[in-house]
């Protein structure tokens, strides 16, 4: 279902989150995660968000990538407003406005470097042309033309970290969520995904948001949002 909050596309926010708050009952008590987290953000973002842990970072990240609905206040992507889409709608939208990066790659052992790729594009219908010239396109941009045949477990962290990103691409989403992404390679090989992640922002106009504890990360990106006690406070 299409929200009137802004008709006109081309200025029309990627994100916005509008006075949120997500609370979770633990038995007889109510827990705050979120408390009034306003955010906008417009194509072509590289943003970061920072937080120690029990800050309410992952529930902000549930929220923006639509995992979860607000208690109170709206989530807006794409103008679509989340709070009123039914199951099937917000998994429709997770599949095709958001593409998620985790810290462990979440790679399917049995399948190789362009299957993992290919993947979301089998679970969407897209005809064979159209996914073997998405695939082989990104392959080269991630750098990836000579391994696309290596499993999983024959990739370096880095290299299975580039199919990750490169898997979260395919479908050509509005926003690019990576949660800790870094969290796991050595400081040089995190330097070269975030080199690479500032690439694609620049070239693509790609909007990101990158969820990190590491101040030399966070500080690769545009723009820093700290959140404290389920608020921003930057």
């Amino acid at each position: 279902m299409k929200d009137n909050y802004n008709n006109n596309e081309l200025n029309r926010p990627i994100l916005v989150l509008d006075n949120v708050y997500r609370t979770y009952k633990l038995g007889k008590t109510e827990v705050e995660a979120v408390k009034g987290i306003s955010l906008s953000l417009q194509k072509g973002d590289f943003v970061s968000i920072m937080g120690p842990s029990g800050s309410g970072k992952t529930t902000l990240l549930n929220l923006i990538g639509a995992l979860d609905t607000p208690t109170k206040g709206v989530v807006y992507i794409n103008g679509d407003n989340i709070n009123s889409m039914s199951d099937k709608a917000l998994t429709q939208l997770r599949r095709n406005q958001i593409g998620f990066v985790f810290q462990f790659y979440n790679l399917i052992p049995v399948l190789n470097c362009y299957e993992n790729i290919e993947l979301p594009l089998l679970i969407a219908g897209i005809n064979k042309k159209e996914r073997k010239q998405r695939v082989e396109d990104l392959i080269i941009k991630v750098g990836l033309e000579n391994y696309k045949d290596h499993r999983p477990n024959e990739l370096s962290g880095g290299q299975q970290q580039r199919v990750a990103i490169a898997r979260a691409l395919v479908n050509n989403p509005s926003i690019i969520i990576a949660d800790e992404l870094t969290g796991d390679l050595d400081s040089k090989t995190g330097e070269i995904i975030m080199d690479y992640l500032q690439s694609l922002n620049k070239t693509e106009k790609q909007t990101i948001i990158v969820v990190t504890h590491d101040i030399n990360i966070a500080e690769k990106t545009n723009e820093i949002h700290k959140i404290q006690d389920g608020k921003l406070i930057t």
